[in-house]
C-alpha cells in the first residue's frame, strides 16, 4: 500500500509540474506597427494579456505631465472607423453582421481626451470621420507588440496611457439591473480602464509599466476619470502586464 501511494504522489507531483510548465511557456507576441512614417521618437509597448481577455477595444496616447493630449498612438478598428463586428439596428438591438454603430461607453476617457472628429463637435469616429488609417488596426487576438511613433520631438518626460474595455463583461456591481434602461451601459457593464506610466526618454530601452489609474463613465457621459477601483473585478485582469521602453 505504501509503494501505491508514493507512485501515486509522483504522478501527481509530475503532472503538477507539467501544468506548471505550460503555464509559464513564454508567450508568443504578434507585431503590429503604427504610425511608421513619423518623426518621433519610438516606442514599443509590449501587452500581455490576461485571463479575461476576449479581443478588447483599446487606445494608446501620450500626455504631457500637466495631462495636455499630445497625440493618439494607436487605436483598434472597431471605434476608430464606427463599424463594428455586430451593427446597430436600433437601441438595444445588433445586426448579425458588420455595421454602423455609435458606442460612447467604449472608450470615454480617451474620446474626450482627443476632441471632436468633425466641426460639429462629435468625439465618436464614423465612417465618415475616421480616425486615420496610420494609427488604426484589428485587435490582436492576444499577446502583441505594438512599434509605433510619435509625429513630433517629445517632451524628454512624458506619460503613455491606455484605455481598455470589453463589452458585457458583468460583475456583481456592475450587473444587467444597475441602469436597466441605458443602453450605452449594457454595451460596456464594467467601464473601460485607463492606464498610465511616466516615461523618461533620458533611459532608452528601459521598461515602464502601465497601471491602472481609474476608470470611465460607465456610459460615456463624460471624460472624467474616476480613480475608486473597488468595483472592477474582472477588467482588471483583461491586461496582465503592458509595459513600454523608447528605442
Amino acid at each position: 500500500m505504501r509503494v501505491i501511494i508514493n507512485i501515486a504522489t509522483l504522478l501527481a507531483l509530475f503532472l503538477l509540474g507539467a501544468c506548471s510548465s505550460k503555464q509559464l511557456s513564454p508567450p508568443v507576441f504578434q507585431n503590429i506597427e503604427s504610425n511608421i512614417d513619423a518623426d518621433g521618437t519610438v516606442l514599443e509597448i509590449k501587452f500581455i494579456k490576461g485571463p479575461y481577455h476576449n479581443y478588447p477595444t483599446f487606445s494608446f496616447w501620450i500626455e504631457d505631465l500637466e495631462g495636455n493630449f499630445i497625440e493618439t498612438l494607436f487605436v483598434t478598428r472597431y471605434l476608430a472607423t464606427g463599424i463594428y463586428g455586430h451593427g446597430s439596428l436600433g437601441e438595444g438591438k445588433w445586426d448579425n453582421k458588420p455595421g454602423e454603430a455609435q458606442r460612447p461607453s467604449t472608450l470615454p476617457y480617451w474620446l474626450h481626451k482627443k476632441g471632436p472628429v468633425n466641426n460639429s463637435g462629435d468625439l465618436l469616429p464614423s465612417p465618415e470621420n475616421p480616425m486615420p488609417d496610420a494609427i488604426t488596426g484589428a485587435t490582436p487576438s492576444g499577446d502583441f507588440i505594438l512599434t509605433t511613433r510619435a509625429s513630433e520631438k517629445l517632451p524628454e518626460k512624458f506619460r503613455l496611457m491606455m484605455e481598455i474595455n470589453q463589452p458585457w463583461d458583468w460583475n456583481e456591481h456592475w450587473h444587467n439591473a444597475l441602469h436597466p434602461d441605458d443602453f450605452d451601459y449594457k454595451a460596456s457593464c464594467q467601464p473601460a480602464l485607463v492606464y498610465s506610466v511616466r516615461v523618461d526618454k533620458n533611459k532608452p530601452d528601459s521598461e515602464f509599466y502601465l497601471n491602472p489609474i481609474g476608470h470611465s463613465h460607465y456610459a460615456g457621459r463624460d471624460g472624467e476619470l474616476y480613480t475608486n477601483l473597488t468595483t472592477i473585478t474582472t477588467a482588471h485582469e483583461i491586461a496582465h502586464k503592458v509595459v513600454v521602453s523608447t528605442k
